[in-house]
Formats: C-alpha cells, structure tokens, sequence
C-alpha cells in the first residue's frame, strides 16, 4: 500500500524539513518488508482566493485531483484521537484489504474544505489545539515511521 501526505503550503528548506525526510527515510525503509511503500510528500499552493470558503474549496479540488486512489485521511482538530498502535493496525487492516493507497492530508491556513472532510475515511485528531502545519507533518511523519515498528515488533515503539 502506498502511503502519501498531501499538504496546502510548502515547507522552507530547515530542521522541520530535514525532521521530516529523516522520519519518512526510515519508514521507507521499515515500510518495505510490511508492503507499505511510498511515503511520499505532495505539496500545493495556497489558493489565493479572496474568502476563507473559496480558499478551502479551490485547495480540496487541488487535492482531490493530486491523490492516488485509495484511503483518504484527513488531520483536523475536530477529528478522533487514536493511539500509536490503534492506528498502526487501522493502517495495517487497509493494507491486508488490499487498499491501493492512504493519504493523509493536512490543510491549508484556513484548514481543510468541510465537505472533503465530510468524505475523509478518518478524520484524524493529534490534538483539540491547532498545531503550526510544520510541526503537523513532523507528528504525522514519525507517527508513519512508528507504525512501520509496531506492525515489524521492532523495539522503537515502547507502549503499554
């Protein structure tokens, strides 16, 4: 299963860029061997629409025509809190069903278009607060790397 991050907005050259490639090359690699590939980044403008609803919309439709078929996860605040492993096995179970692709989105300034979220598969929390979209795909990133290490037994993942 291909695994993708699709995000409004580009990240600037930094440690929050290298945290991020430095997550997703070692999923890559834990990924192999579980048939999970990819781990790509996929990044749009910003729509530069006048009104925060348009701006939403033009960057579902950005989004809508960037994502593989398959799985559609969206980050928002307003989403379900899930564990590490809870969410290792939800990504191991689309796997095992044969699911093409997941994708994880992570919205723009004004967030992600409600009817795009409305159509996600899961609508995913990390948190009720709203984190800099940086720090969002470092969270999202090493969270991808540890469900590679949960689903292999590796020992990085030290939960209860």
């Amino acid at each position: 299963m291909r695994i993708t991050i699709a995000a409004i907005g580009r990240m600037k050259a930094g440690p929050e860029r290298e945290m991020v490639a430095r997550y997703l090359d070692r999923a890559i690699g834990g990924g192999k061997p579980l048939a999970l590939t990819g781990f790509d980044v996929i990044e749009l403008p910003e729509s530069r629409s006048t009104s925060s609803a348009s701006r939403k919309a033009d960057e579902a439709k950005a989004l809508r025509a960037a994502l593989p078929e398959g799985i559609i996860v969206a980050l928002d605040e307003r989403g379900k809190s899930i564990g590490s492993e809870p969410f290792a096995k939800q990504i191991g179970r689309w796997r095992d069903d044969g699911r093409p692709a997941a994708s994880f989105i992570i919205g723009g300034a004004d967030g992600i278009d409600p009817a795009f979220v409305q159509a996600a598969d899961l609508v995913l929390s990390f948190s009720p607060m709203v984190w800099p979209h940086q720090l969002v795909r470092i969270m999202l990133a090493e969270q991808l790397y540890r469900t590679t290490t949960i689903l292999s037994g590796h020992p990085y993942h030290r939960g209860d």
